[in-house]
C-alpha cells in the first residue's frame, strides 16, 4: 500500500503540471483585457505602464513558469514564516491579484471558512441520509419507502441548485420568513443566541446542496447494495445461521460502499462546483462568488489559482478513494 502512494503521488506531480499548463494557456487564450476597464481617457503610455506593472509585458511562458515558481515555492515558503516566525520568504513576490491588489492566497483564506462551513457541512449532512437511505430501499426493494426515495432522489437531481435555491428562497424566505434569504457572512457565533442565528442562516443554502448530493449518493448505494444482496456468499452467510443484521451491516454494506467510497471521495471537488452557483444565489462570501467576480474582471491570477486548487482536490481525492479500497475490500492488494 506504502509503495502504491508514493508511486501515485508520483504521477500526481506531471499530471497537475500539465493540468496546470492546459488552464493557464485557455485562460491565456480567452477573451478580455484585465485593464478592460481603465478609462479611455488614461492615455496610452500610462496604459502600457500599468500593463508592465502587472507583468502582462512578459512572454505568456515566462508568466507561467514565474506562476509556478509562486504557487509552489513562495508561497509555502510564506505560510511556513506565517506559522513558525522565520524569513524565509521575505523579499520574494507573491501570487497578486488585478483585481484587488492583494496576495491571492490572502483572499483564498479570508474567503475558505465560509465556503468549509457551507459546502463542508452540506456533504456531511448528504452522506449521513443518503447511505440509510440507499441501504433501506435496496434491502426492501420496491416498498413504499423505496418507491419514496426513488422519487425524492429523481427530483433532487434533476432539479439545479440554482433552482432549488430559489424556490427555497421564495417559501422559506419570502413567503414564511422562516430563515434568512442572504447569508450574512460578517456574523460572528460567541454566544448561544449567535450560533442559532448562524444555523439558521446556514440552513438552506446546505440543504439544497445537501439534497442534490444526497440523490446520488443514495442511488449509487442502493445499486451496490442490490448488487451485493444476490451473490452466493450473502446466502451462505445465511445458510450459516447469521443474524439478517450482521449479514446486511457488516457483509453486504462493507462489499457495497467500494464504489460509493469513489462517488463520495471524487464528489467532494464537485461540491465546491456546484457551491460557485449556490454561493451566488444566497450571497454567500466564499470561494464561488470570489472565482465568478475574478472571471468578471479578468483577474488571471486569481482564476488559475482558484481552478488549480480544484483541480488538485480532484487529484488527492482521487488517491484517497483507491486507498480507501484497499481497507473495504481485501481481495484488493497494490504491491
Amino acid at each position: 500500500m506504502l509503495n502504491f502512494t508514493i508511486r501515485r503521488l508520483l504521477l500526481a506531480i506531471p499530471t497537475l503540471l500539465f493540468i496546470s499548463l492546459v488552464i493557464f494557456l485557455l485562460l491565456e487564450a480567452s477573451p478580455g483585457d484585465p485593464l478592460g476597464d481603465v478609462p479611455l481617457t488614461v492615455p496610452p503610455e500610462v496604459k502600457e505602464r500599468m500593463r508592465e506593472a502587472l507583468g502582462l509585458g512578459q512572454a505568456w511562458y515566462i508568466r507561467y513558469v514565474l506562476w509556478l515558481k509562486q504557487f509552489f515555492w513562495v508561497e509555502p515558503l510564506y505560510w511556513f514564516d506565517h506559522f513558525f516566525g522565520t524569513g524565509y520568504a521575505d523579499g520574494m513576490q507573491r501570487i497578486i491579484s488585478f483585481q484587488s491588489r492583494s496576495p491571492v492566497f490572502d483572499v483564498i483564506a479570508q474567503r475558505l471558512p465560509q465556503t468549509l462551513t457551507v459546502v463542508g457541512m452540506s456533504y456531511v449532512v448528504a452522506i449521513l441520509i443518503a447511505i440509510p437511505i440507499g441501504i433501506i430501499s435496496a434491502y426492501k426493494q420496491y416498498s413504499w419507502f423505496d418507491q419514496l426515495g426513488t422519487f425524492i432522489s429523481m427530483v433532487g437531481f434533476s432539479m439545479p441548485t440554482f433552482f432549488t435555491g430559489v424556490v427555497l428562497i421564495i417559501i422559506f424566505g419570502v413567503k414564511l420568513q422562516w430563515f434568512p434569504s442572504i447569508y450574512d457572512t460578517t456574523h460572528v457565533v460567541n454566544d448561544w443566541d449567535s450560533f442559532l442565528v448562524q444555523v439558521k442562516q446556514m440552513v438552506m443554502p446546505v440543504t439544497v446542496l445537501a439534497l442534490y448530493n444526497a440523490a446520488q449518493i443514495s442511488r449509487f448505494m442502493r445499486a451496490s447494495m442490490l448488487d451485493n444482496l444476490g451473490q452466493d456468499y450473502v446466502r451462505t452467510a445465511r445458510a450459516k445461521g447469521l443474524s439478517e443484521k450482521t449479514v446486511v451491516l457488516k457483509h453486504v454494506l462493507r462489499n457495497s460502499l467500494i464504489p460509493v467510497v469513489t462517488v463520495i471521495a471524487l464528489g467532494l471537488p464537485v461540491v465546491f462546483g456546484g457551491a460557485i452557483i449556490t454561493e451566488q444565489v444566497f450571497k454567500v462570501n466564499g470561494l464561488g462568488q470570489l472565482l465568478i467576480s475574478a472571471i468578471h474582471a479578468n483577474d488571471l491570477p486569481m482564476v488559475l489559482t482558484l481552478t488549480f486548487i480544484f483541480a488538485i482536490l480532484i487529484v488527492s481525492f482521487t488517491l484517497v478513494a483507491d486507498v480507501l479500497y484497499g481497507f473495504l475490500d481485501p481481495r484488493i492488494r497494490y504491491d
